[in-house]
Order: structure tokens, then sequence, then C-alpha cells
């Protein structure tokens, strides 16, 4: 059993119209290479340097037009997708929120939990955070997937509570905003989650000027099985359950913890 998956790499900006015909052009050059499942960024649809009103301004239901065009080009591809959004919250607020998507309907929906307060970036000033292990998870042909964003990754319990409940692939769209070590960072924690939990980690970016770009699809060895430089690209792997209950055989590191994660209040 296989499950073949793309990582979408650009640049998304504040023009929605040319960010969707960009994301129409990368998930048409995925399924020309049969791929089911396409993780695009965090804020895939509508992008600015800084947190500040435009965000809030642009954001949508998840009912709005951008989704439903996504969501239809999705059926028409037969492709499942998981994509970033800003989305409306009310009273000048956003949810930074990931949407999966696949036979013409959106099948899980999660809201980012640990916010972008680092680095000089005020992510709060505009995004209501969400409760932890609010996102439902969703099935792809025999396979879990669980999703987070971003500075999710930097908390490993985030990941490890989608584990908990039965996730084998974790989808991890985001905007990783350039900075002091910040490629380093981010390509040794995706290693680091895929490792420490024995499971796929499909880490989609955005690239320059937004991102750090480095996507890649890493394997429960932490070995990468597809990766992105610092340009506008798709990266495309196979995942087999073979893959994975080797690796958890050999290291059954799940089994063998003795701790447990609980969520804070």
């Amino acid at each position: 059993m296989s499950l073949i998956s793309a990582v979408i790499q650009y640049a998304p900006t504040e023009d929605k119209a040319e960010n969707l015909a960009t994301i129409e052009k990368l998930l048409r050059q995925a399924t020309s290479q049969r791929v089911r499942l396409a993780i695009l960024p965090e804020y895939a649809i509508y992008t600015v340097p800084k947190m500040d009103d435009r965000f809030v301004a642009n954001a949508e239901s998840l009912d709005g037009p951008s989704l439903t065009q996504l969501i239809k080009l999705s059926q028409e591809l037969g492709i499942a997708v998981v994509a970033g959004i800003n989305e409306t919250a009310g009273n000048g607020r956003i949810h930074n929120t990931l949407v999966a998507m696949d036979q013409g309907e959106i099948q899980a929906v999660y809201r980012k939990v640990h916010l972008y307060d680092a680095f000089g970036y005020r992510e709060s000033d505009r995004v209501n955070a969400a409760a932890p292990n609010n996102g439902s998870l969703f099935e792809i042909d025999g396979y879990t997937v669980g999703m987070h964003t971003c500075y999710d990754l930097r908390f490993p319990e985030t990941t490890r509570s989608l584990i908990d409940q039965g996730a084998n692939v974790v989808a991890l769209p985001a905007e990783w905003i350039p900075g002091p070590l910040k490629e380093y960072h981010w390509n040794t924690l995706i290693r680091a989650r895929a490792i420490e939990n024995t499971i796929y980690v499909l880490a989609a970016d955005q690239c320059a000027p937004t991102g750090s770009g480095h996507s890649a699809i890493i394997d429960p060895m932490g070995i990468a099985l597809s990766a992105l430089g610092e340009a506008e690209g798709v990266g495309v792997a196979e995942l087999t359950a073979e893959r994975l209950s080797n690796v958890r055989a050999m290291n059954p590191a799940l089994e063998l913890r003795r701790f447990k994660v609980s969520a804070m209040e």
C-alpha cells in the first residue's frame, strides 16, 4: 500500500487570483506525476510580509470564493489537498487555518495553536490561538493524516498528540520566515519530528521572500525522500506502509515511551 504525495513550494502574494493560478499550475504538475495528496504552504491563498490588517481585510470563511475554487480544482484533478488560509474570525481577527479537501468536500480543519510571536514577528496581534487538539484527522488511501502549522513544529508535543490519535503522516504547511539560523532549525526539526514519532512528515514551506523554502518529504528514519531548495517547485515521493512497519519494528520508540502528552489549561 503506497501513497504518492507532494509538497508544493511557491511564494504567495496579496494577489489572490495570481496565487490561485500558481496553485493550479503546480497541482497540475503534481497530478502529472500521479500525486494523490498535495500539501500547500501556510497562508497559501493570501500572504503579505507583515502581520497587519491586510490579513484580516482579505480573510474568507470556509465557504468563501477562494477556498471554494480550490475545492473544485481538487475534485477536478482527483487530488487531495491541504492548504493554509487566513480564515475570518470576527472582531478584527482571523484564524490561521488548515483545510484538508478531497472529492469535492472539506475532510478536516485545523486552527493553529502556537502563534508565531518570535524573531520580531507578532502573529497574535491579529490571530486567535486555537485550543490544543482542535483539528480532526483524515483518511486517504489507508493512511491517517494529521495537520499542524509552522511554529507548532517547535513544540514536539503537538506532533506527538497527533500520533496518539492515530496519525502516521503529518502535513506541515509553513511560512517559515527567513531569519538567523532559520533554515538550520527547519531542516533539523522536520527530521526530528519524523524520527522521534516514526512517521512521514510532509513539510511545505513558502519560498522567498516570505519563506525560507527547503520543503521536504521526510520518511520515518529522517531521510529526505524529496527536497526542494530555494525556488518554486513540486517535491514528490512515494510513502509506503512497509517502510512505516519496518521502521517501527526496528525502532519501537512509541511502544517504549514512558511519558504521555496532556494539554495545558
